[in-house]
């Protein structure tokens, strides 16, 4: 015997089948953008890897014009690729409980924290140690690259008390999390700007009048640029598009402070 359904029944049904279909569909559609995001941002470390190793002399600890080079991997692969990850692991794991992706996010920021400031002190004592010394903190790069770490820091001391530990009430958390997840934003997209801004520079001082003949070296670089607006935007996008958000449930309410 088939069931039969009345049309008040039917309609009901209707409406779920197709709400489903919308979320899979949804859900589909993020799984796609963000793994082309992280190819584009394992993309963007190799790349750069690729050309510091190749044309720059690879890396050291001894040698200033090396030592310097772990500066733009590390700030690659911290703030910009660990950056992208940390930002979207909320969207990411839509299923996983929150505090387990709060410890995730924290995680991943601190390690970006400990990346950036190994990458600081290489360009630091790269220029202090040189003969002669380079100036320091001249640049709009620099400029900019110091106030994008200021920002991260502050967003991670402000993140981690506030929603980790101990963790604030829920109406202050609440009045925190737009700010949070503005600034967070504000900071990536920082990031892709200063980031920018320091492969012109380095370009310019290494092949200064020859980057008009375009050498490999300088296509490579050019290439490393526009994969990193791409990424950019596409993480920028994940991040902010409101369709893709990650829908709260009971337990996410549970302060972990436990009042």
């Amino acid at each position: 015997m088939f069931a039969r359904f009345t049309s008040s029944e039917f309609v009901p049904f209707l409406n779920t089948h197709m709400e489903a279909q919308a979320e899979h569909a949804k859900i589909k559609r993020y799984n796609t953008l963000y793994t082309i995001t992280t190819v584009l941002g394992v993309a963007l470390v190799v790349l750069t890897f690729i050309w510091l190793n190749h044309y720059l002399g690879g890396f050291s600890l001894d040698q200033t014009s090396t030592e310097f080079n772990w500066h733009p991997l590390l700030m690659v692969t911290g703030m910009l690729f660990l950056y992208s990850q940390s930002i979207l692991v909320y969207r990411t794991g839509r299923n996983t409980k929150k505090f387990t992706l709060k410890c995730i996010h924290a995680g991943l920021h601190i390690t970006i924290l400990i990346m950036a400031a190994l990458g600081l002190k290489a360009v630091f004592d790269s220029h202090n140690y040189a003969s002669p010394p380079i100036a320091n903190l001249y640049s709009l790069h620099s400029w900019l690259g110091i106030l994008t770490f200021a920002l991260f820091c502050g967003q991670l001391v402000i993140g981690f008390t506030t929603f980790l530990f101990p963790g604030a009430s829920k109406g202050l958390r609440t009045a925190v999390l737009p700010y949070h997840v503005t600034l967070g934003s504000a900071g990536f997209l920082m990031s892709v700007i200063t980031a920018g801004l320091g492969y012109a520079e380095k370009v310019m001082f290494f092949l200064g009048a020859n980057y008009q003949k375009l050498p490999l070296s300088g296509t490579i670089l050019n290439l490393i640029g526009v994969v990193t607006v791409i990424f950019g935007l596409l993480t920028l996008h994940l991040v902010n598009d409101v369709q893709y958000e990650r829908e709260e449930v009971i337990e996410d309410e549970v302060p972990l402070s436990g009042e």
